[in-house]
């Protein structure tokens, strides 16, 4: 601590609430439970070396899965309490809590059992709830279902251990993780265990498996971990057996994955030769305020009757270095990277902005729909909704009324764009010149401006989108239309927007839901959807090639055009950390770290399908810095009371919306100071 700072542990993944977990499989030696143990060893000090602080192996992977009525003979089952003494003495001064699969006799019953170890010792035994007995299954035959044992103990190597199906393993220096184990066919049942010790406060649930491949099951795996996951908000790590199994009739494929709130984290390739430790670092953070916004989850809790659960407690301290991170963070959080997902998603936020306004015509009787055109992205957009709606309505494309209205800061490219992009689209194109009107109010207002002065205050740039939206509702009326918004959640958040009469009003915003980045690659996939003409793709090209600006200062010889990015921030920047905060409520210092490895570096990681290769650039941690404060003191310091007065429109995206009647709710006189002291405090200024 310096200066009240602590910026000490910023590089660390678990000092932001992360955790690294591991999958393992490994080459299995049938019925030869010491050499099985000794591989496992090996693989248990890759995962320590590399900082993770679970590491999940196969199911029996002790003793080998398929060894049929082996399972019963005493000299194996012997075998294995000896490699499970061994084993958990290796383990000392290791960091992962182990959980490994082996057949153990327990008074006159044989289970089949995760085998939890930590810090030299066995701290806990969860025998499988569930035992599969068709098709190529017959584990009723050697094993008892461990369904209901709970309170139990069970002695190994003279020391008396939990056991039984209500083992919570918690480690509080690791916050939020509380890991319970499931094997195999536990996650293949209608309720699994995971469901009920997830609502007890499981965060991860690992699964021990020998499930053997067939045509087609790892997608049916893949489905139920994702599922699984989804449903009980937590992270779930799955390792099933492989190389070295019994083929006599069966063979096996050694999958390994880890999920996380429905997204696959991480997959190994399947049918692998030698040992594989697949690692990823969990959100354990997301998966609480997860649980904390969905009150259903907490529901379900009060009304579950899976009895008491016994918490073991584990020393696990992790480490505070930099391990980098093991997990993919999307640059544009708001937009999918995989081609496929990004013309689905842009199909469908497309069709609920022409629907949501369709019924808004249909219900308000609009004949006439009044847009503002200043060809930039925002407007473009609104414009092609209004068009496909108007279409789809039966009212035609001339029922839009598409106004530009240059100002003193408008250039000749981005009017020009605005014409043809009207022409284009078959709407009716008009101009209205607001510069004589502004210069009245200026002049009775006793603007400097008005005596000659170059003073462009924020009144002068006011006074002209204060008119232009003045101009769009008055026409509206003589219309017998509605005003449609073309202001975006990017703006809203940031408050970049003239409240009252200005362009944060309007009868109807099909633009509310949708964050600048995504915008764009509407725009594009408008382009391709073969839906317009060639001129309208043209001029749709040109206008994403423009730079967003307000265009409300006139440019100079000295002076450029205005760039909304220079004063606000990079919109990729903004929109990461709105996705971050409304999505997930995350504190500053972790946005800044995530920010930091997903836009580092430019050359790594995904790109969103037809990214320009020229603005693919990277950040420093002084640039995330400083714009992530200028995003904290505008959200959170003084553009609540534009976002309480905001028109309707439609949520578009998962990552939430701005409306008081929606997504979020916030007091319009309230303060960022706890936000911008947690960045001072915990991000370092280089």
């Amino acid at each position: 601590m310096k200066d009240g700072t602590d910026t000490a542990g910023f590089y660390s993944l678990y000092h932001h609430g992360f955790a690294r977990l591991a999958a393992c499989t490994l080459p299995v030696a049938l019925a030869d439970p010491m050499e099985n143990a000794r591989r496992t060893h090996h693989a248990i000090r890759a995962c320590h070396e590399a900082g993770s602080v679970l590491a999940v192996f196969p199911e029996l992977g002790l003793s080998g899965y398929a060894i049929d009525d082996l399972r019963q003979q005493d000299v194996l089952l012997d075998g294995v309490r000896e490699a499970i003494g061994w084993l958990a003495g290796q383990t000392a001064g290791l960091l992962p809590l182990v959980l490994v699969g082996a057949p153990l006799a327990v008074g006159d019953a044989l289970y089949n059992c995760a085998i939890a170890l930590h810090d030299g010792r066995v701290v806990g035994v969860v025998p499988k709830s569930y035992l599969p007995n068709y098709r190529e299954f017959y584990e009723a035959r050697q094993f008892t279902p461990g369904a209901g044992l709970r309170g139990g103990t069970v002695t190994l190597g003279g020391v008396a251990v939990p056991f039984g199906t209500d083992l919570l393993f918690h480690a509080p220096a690791v916050q939020g993780l509380v890991v319970a184990a499931e094997i195999c066919e536990d996650m293949w049942v209608p309720h699994p265990p995971g469901v009920d010790a997830a609502l007890a406060g499981a965060t991860v649930i690992a699964n021990l498996s020998a499930s053997n491949i067939t045509v087609g099951k790892a997608r049916t795996r893949t489905m139920l971990c994702q599922s699984h996951s989804a449903r009980c908000l937590c992270a779930y790590v799955y390792a099933a057996a492989g190389e070295g199994e019994s083929t006599t009739d069966v063979a096996w494929d050694g999958q390994t994955s880890i999920f996380e709130n429905g997204v696959t984290l991480a997959q190994s390739a399947r049918f692998p030769s030698g040992q594989v430790t697949l690692m990823a670092d969990v959100d354990l953070d997301l998966l609480r305020q997860e649980r904390l916004r969905m009150g259903t989850f907490a529901d379900n809790r009060a009304r579950t009757t899976a009895g008491a659960w016994r918490h073991i407690d584990l020393s696990i301290t992790p480490p505070t270095r930099d391990l980098g991170l093991r997990r993919d963070i999307a640059r544009f959080p708001f937009v999918p990277s995989d081609p496929g997902l990004l013309d689905q998603d842009c199909y469908e936020a497309f069709t609920i902005q022409v629907t949501a306004l369709k019924r808004r015509l249909l219900a308000s009787r609009a004949k006439t729909l009044v847009i503002g055109v200043s060809g930039g992205l925002d407007s473009t957009h609104a414009l092609l909704v209004a068009a496909r709606a108007a279409e789809e309505c039966g009212l035609g494309r001339q029922a839009v009324l598409g106004y530009t209205m240059p100002g003193f800061g408008t250039t000749g490219a981005t009017r020009n764009n605005a014409h043809e992009l009207m022409a284009a689209l078959g709407v009716q194109a008009r101009e209205i010149d607001i510069r004589p009107a502004a210069r009245l109010m200026l002049e009775q207002m006793g603007h400097p401006f008005a005596a000659g002065e170059a003073v462009y205050d924020v009144t002068f740039e006011n006074v002209q989108a204060g008119l232009r939206t003045d101009f769009l509702f008055r026409l509206a009326n003589q219309s017998g239309g509605i005003v449609i918004g073309t202001g975006d959640l990017s703006e809203l958040a940031l408050g970049w927007c003239t409240y009252g009469v200005g362009d944060q009003m309007a009868h109807y915003n099909v633009n509310a839901g949708l964050p600048k980045t995504l915008i764009q690659h509407l725009i594009r996939w408008v382009m391709a959807s073969g839906r317009e003409q060639a001129r309208t793709c043209t001029v749709l090209e040109a206008i994403l090639c423009t730079e967003i600006s307000p265009e409300l200062v006139p440019a100079t010889a000295t002076q450029a055009v205005q760039s909304t990015e220079s004063l606000i921030g990079p919109y990729a920047l903004q929109d990461f950390t709105l996705f971050h905060v409304l999505r997930h409520g995350v504190r500053p210092s972790k946005i800044a770290f995530m920010a930091l490895h997903a836009w580092g570096e430019a050359t790594g990681g995904d790109w969103s399908p037809g990214f320009p290769a020229e603005g693919r650039r990277a950040y420093t941690l002084a640039e995330i810095r400083h714009w992530l404060g200028v995003f904290l003191n505008r959200f959170f310091g003084f553009s609540q009371f534009k976002r309480s007065a905001m028109p309707n429109g439609p949520k578009v995206v998962a990552g939430g919306a701005l409306s008081p009647r929606g997504d979020w709710r916030a007091p319009s006189d309230g303060n960022a100071r706890l936000w911008l002291e947690e960045l001072e405090r915990r991000v370092p200024r280089d």
